[in-house]
């Protein structure tokens, strides 16, 4: 008997565990509508989810229903922006749930959420992106009920994001990393509601960081009356940063909006409630710390908040004759007073003003102090405000865990006083501007981890009604000094409005090593990619600048001039001059960093600089040029180039550069052996010694773009040979150039002046100079050279054949006859003297001509090197 009721009671055991497997599929179906039912009677707006799923195991004995990827997207005017979303989202209700009708609905009994994010954004019009609700959902309470309703007894929610945006009044405040959980019976009518809740809050306005991931906590027990729309505070213990609150009062919806009677304050009074306030990073731990004095925080919200009134308000803040020492520092900061308080008393949100009546401190014999009073926060504020005191920046980090890689030395002085709106900063009315004080810096240092110190001896400011003026600012660091003046017209503007800071200033130096002022530290494989450098787009300022001696990488500039406007994230240089490479450069143009890739434009203009060292030692003109590296002698040049930059090191990009170069050459010579191209084209021309060229006043224009230089023909003069020389190059040494010479037939060998020789003066001096071309290609290091000499010496025999062609006209067949057989020094050649001059050369005198050619030829290139053919003797005609 007992074996066949424990069979039945297995049976039964393995339906059920069946049912619970199995049940969700048929119930599936019907959750999936009920949800979709209740988002379409109730929402305007865009919702997604990518699955529902139901499962009796995950809270048996109860029903759970999961839904993944629940989001809700706004419609206009927030199209597109996400409202809601949820990673996941689970709601727990009883199994007798999922029997009710369509018309029925299913209760809720908690849930719970992870992952999600809720922005809450109101517009320039003050319109929220929350109303989806659809109008008609609500009117009619006749209308059946919802199908899923709220009967929670208890609910959580993990990692969840809310943002709130005012785009109005510019203002942002994330919580994120929220966990939040809540138990009580809000099916009755009044409950006691147990919460536990911690995050991190960040808030900013008008682009300005007030708190920055300052960790929050809430313990309490809400006293909630759903009938009245009340919330009061029951037992509760509140900590923001490391700072304890309380809370006592309570919130109520009312219709005309929120009821608030909320009185807060420290639970203690100990001046270590004070440091809690500073975030953790910055304040170092508190165990162990000593303390005297007090520290308190006290205030209330009494009124109503509507679109038009907040409630009236009063916080203090407070602190007497208080005291700190971290137990691992030296020093100690006394006679701490603090007495500050934030009011509003009409509940019209211009009118709250912050009173800071007092704040003073000392580190041992220096002592600090400040007050300040702002009115009118909203329409215009009104701040009025006081500055005095000294601080030896050494004892800093000796009373306070400052965390800095090295230690500051120097004494910091302080006296202003400012009155001002934020209205006549606005508008640039600077009369309205009530500024006076000064402020200073002295023996002021700091070295940094690799040794490198930055010494500011004198540092002064003093502020006036309309500018600051930078009276004294002299320091060194490395190779350098620096001494510096000038003013600042609209300080306040940029410093609370964010507007562009303009000024004017002078510097001085007697040496400027660049090198002082960048970074040689190289990006590890864990680094971030370096940022592109931007030139600041909020600087409108000029800076006029002299300098004896500048150093940049392997150049020396002497007597450094000039003016840079730095405006638009451009900077524009006027008359820079500096004395280098024996001469003067002078520099105007521009550099930008406006757009994504930067760019520069500039004119340079280079008078009496040495040749070698100019177009050797600076990389962009060793590319436009790199012949010239082997001249020697000064030029006189004006140089046009533009083109993109490389975002991190600002250097030219050579492959975009654009220009030309016009140039005159001065007392030159030429290093012919130090060029492989040289060298290669002296060996292939007899006639011409290219290390005795005279280049003086010597014109070139050059043009340059996508990576090629392109040469406009330029005329040499060798002796009395013509020389003109065009073509292209590229920033890839690769070369194109044709040499074309105008060339006396006299430099063409001693053949070439044994004929001249045979031939009266007369006749000599019609023969026209003899065109050789030059083909220079393949590259700077391993040139390829064609010429078409062969070509240049058979126009010179057939012109001197045909010279004495013509003579024969008269003279008779005789003598042509006789002049072939010298020339030819060939005996047999026959002679027919019947024949007139006019008649065509014979064979045999074709050959002569070709036999005298290749003499010229052999003469020409089996020479060993290199002086020019002695012209023939004068002959008396």
């Amino acid at each position: 008997m007992a074996k066949k009721i424990l069979k039945i009671v297995g049976i039964v055991l393995l339906v059920l565990i069946l049912a619970l497997f199995a049940a969700p599929f048929l119930f599936q179906d019907a959750i999936k509508a009920k949800i979709a039912q209740t988002i379409n009677k109730n929402v305007d707006a865009t919702v997604s989810f990518k699955d529902v799923d139901l499962s009796f195991i995950k809270s048996f004995p109860n029903a759970n229903v999961s839904i993944d990827n629940l989001v809700i997207i706004n419609k206009a005017p927030f199209a597109g922006d996400t409202l809601v979303s949820f990673g996941s989202l689970d709601l727990k209700m009883s199994i007798k749930e999922l029997f009710k009708g369509d018309n029925d609905p299913m209760n809720i009994d908690s849930f719970t959420s992870e992952n999600g994010q809720v922005n809450i954004i109101f517009n320039k019009d003050g319109i929220g992106n929350f109303d989806i609700a659809l109008k008609d959902a609500a009117k009619d309470e006749n209308k059946d009920s919802a199908p899923l309703a709220l009967k929670l007894k208890s609910y959580k929610i993990s990692n969840l994001k809310f943002v709130y945006l005012d785009q109005g009044s510019n203002l942002k405040m994330v919580i994120d990393s929220l966990n939040h959980s809540g138990s009580g019976d809000f099916a009755a009518s009044k409950l006691d509601l147990v919460t536990t809740s911690q995050a991190v809050l960040s808030l900013d306005m008008d682009g300005t960081n007030y708190m920055r991931q300052i960790p929050l906590k809430l313990d309490a027990t809400l006293a909630i009356d759903m009938e009245n729309s009340k919330y009061a505070f029951k037992e509760n213990k509140a900590v923001i940063n490391q700072l304890p609150l309380e809370f006592n009062g309570f919130i109520q919806i009312v219709e005309a909006g929120q009821q608030y009677d909320l009185t807060f304050k420290t639970p203690s009074s100990s001046f270590t409630n004070f440091l809690a306030l500073v975030p953790a990073k910055y304040s170092g731990s508190l165990a162990n710390i000593k303390t005297t004095g007090d520290f308190s925080i006290a205030g209330f919200a009494k009124g109503l908040y509507t679109e038009k009134t907040i409630p009236a308000f009063n916080v203090k803040i407070a602190s007497d004759n208080a005291s700190f020492q971290y137990p691992d520092l030296p020093k100690s900061v006394q006679n701490i007073v603090i007495d500050a308080t934030i009011i509003n008393e009409s509940g019209i949100l211009n009118d709250t003003y912050v009173n800071l009546d007092k704040l003073t401190f000392a580190i041992e014999q220096d002592v600090f102090s400040a007050k300040a009073k702002i009115r009118n926060v909203v329409e215009n504020p009104l701040v009025d405000a006081a500055l005095k005191g000294t601080i030896n920046l050494a004892n800093l980090s000796k009373a306070y865990p400052i965390k800095l890689d090295q230690k500051l030395q120097g004494i910091l002085k302080a006296d202003l006083t400012t009155k001002f709106d934020m209205q006549s900063v606005e508008d640039n009315k600077y009369e309205k501007i009530d500024n006076a004080g000064t402020m200073s810096l002295s023996n002021f240092k700091y070295v940094d981890d690799k040794g490198s110190a930055l010494n500011i001896s004198k540092a002064a400011i003093s502020f006036n009604t309309d500018h600051v003026n930078l009276q004294q600012f002299d320091a060194t660091t490395g190779k350098s000094d620096i001494s510096a003046k000038g003013r600042l017209d609209n300080f306040y503007g940029f410093l609370f409005r964010k507007q562009n800071l303009k000024g004017t200033f002078s510097m001085n130096s007697n040496q400027l090593s660049l090198a002082d002022f960048m970074t040689s530290e190289e990006p590890t494989t864990t680094a971030k990619p370096s940022e592109a450098l931007k030139i600041p787009s909020f600087l409108d300022v000029t800076l006029s600048a002299k300098a004896n001696t500048v150093l940049y990488d392997n150049l020396v500039l002497k007597n450094v001039s000039g003016k840079v406007i730095v405006k638009d994230e451009k900077a524009t240089l006027q008359d820079v001059n500096t004395n280098i490479f024996g001469g003067l450069i002078a520099v105007s143009g521009n550099v930008s960093t406006k757009e994504k890739v930067p760019t520069f434009n500039m004119t340079l203009g280079l008078k009496n600089v040495d040749i070698s060292e100019t177009f050797t030692q600076l990389e962009m003109l060793k590319n436009i040029a790199p012949i010239a590296g082997i001249i020697n002698g000064k030029l006189n040049s004006t140089i046009h180039v533009g083109g993109n930059l490389d975002a991190k090191e600002m250097t030219p990009n050579l492959a975009s550069i654009t220009g030309d170069l016009m140039g005159q050459l001065l007392s030159t010579t030429v290093n012919a052996q130090s060029s492989t191209l040289l060298t290669a084209l002296d060996n292939n021309l007899n006639f011409i010694d290219l290390s005795k060229i005279n280049l003086n006043n010597l014109s070139a224009f050059l043009t340059f773009e996508n990576g090629k230089v392109n040469v406009k023909p330029i005329d040499i003069k060798y002796q009395d040979i013509k020389m003109t020389v065009a073509g292209q190059h590229g920033f890839d040494q690769s070369i194109n150039y044709n040499l074309n010479f105008d060339v006396p037939a006299k430099y063409l060998g001693t053949e070439a002046n044994k004929l001249l020789a045979s031939i009266t003066p007369a006749d000599a001096a019609k023969i026209k100079n003899i065109p050789i071309n030059a083909n220079l290609t393949g590259n700077f290091k391993n040139p390829k050279i064609k010429t078409d000499t062969k070509e240049a010496v058979s126009n010179l025999v057939t012109q001197l054949v045909k010279m004495q062609k013509d003579k024969l006209i008269t003279q008779g067949t005789t003598a042509l006859g006789g002049l072939l057989n010298g020339l030819g020094n060939n005996s047999n050649t026959p002679k027919d003297t019947t024949k007139t001059a006019t008649a065509p050369p014979t064979q045999p005198v074709k050959e002569a001509i070709q036999t005298k050619a290749n003499d010229l030829l052999n003469g020409l290139f089996n020479k060993k090197k290199k002086e020019p053919a002695t012209p023939p003797p004068a002959t008396t005609p």
